[in-house]
């Protein structure tokens, strides 16, 4: 009888997509690209919150790229209001990845420093598990939603290095316990910068451009 000898072989599933998702990183470093991965549920106003955004920006352009499952709506929309915007489909995965994004920079011209700002499939679950490039994950929450998502979707919250509280204007009016989100968001993540807007108003949105230009490629 033969000895048999058994091997456990572990390896990082995402270790290739971590592998582009650095070149994405340092290649759009280098051409004074900051990448902000956008991240909520579908309904968050992931694309109201860039447009309220995009004014408040004094030295950097904003360049897009729009994931989507299906359609191009939001970009039909952003491209029409001048901005550089790019096209992802998915048709049916759950979030973007390294891979994608490597293809798209290679379609887009950036032709001075600015910030691209990636918005994600809508979802809190897979995308915060799949690093694109980014140096920023920023998350959108809103009190729609409800104050208990830091506690539902802990991964996201703990990832994120910036959180917006969208439709503030709303709050008079639904259940939103905004010390019970908090104190969910900061058992995740102690440090995080947490600013309320409103996609409505614009409340808010000035001080997160200013945060983000202040924000270095590192």
């Amino acid at each position: 009888m033969h000895d048999v000898m058994k091997l456990d072989v572990k390896e990082n599933i995402h270790s290739e997509n971590d592998h582009i998702a650095e070149h994405v990183k340092q290649h759009l470093s280098e051409d004074g690209i900051l990448v902000v991965n956008v991240m909520g549920a579908p309904g968050v106003g992931k694309t109201t919150t860039l447009k309220n955004i995009f004014p408040h920006l004094k030295t950097k352009k904003p360049y897009v790229i729009e994931g989507d499952i299906e359609s191009d709506i939001d970009t039909v929309d952003l491209r029409n209001m001048g901005f550089d915007t790019y096209q992802i489909n998915t048709f049916g995965a759950c979030h973007l990845d390294a891979p994608l994004i490597h293809d798209a920079i290679h379609h887009m011209d950036f032709d001075r420093e600015g910030i691209l700002f990636i918005e994600n499939i809508g979802n809190l679950v897979c995308p915060a598990e799949f690093s694109i490039g980014e140096h920023v994950k920023m998350l959108i929450s809103t009190v729609t939603e409800g104050s208990d998502k830091p506690y539902k979707y802990p991964l996201a919250f703990e990832k994120a290095d910036l959180i917006l509280i969208n439709k503030c204007d709303l709050l008079p009016y639904v259940d939103f316990d905004e010390e019970f989100f908090v104190k969910g968001v900061r058992a995740q993540n102690e440090d995080v910068p947490i600013f309320k807007v409103s996609g409505r108003t614009g409340e808010g949105f000035a001080d997160v451009a200013a945060w983000l230009e202040a924000r270095d490629l590192g």
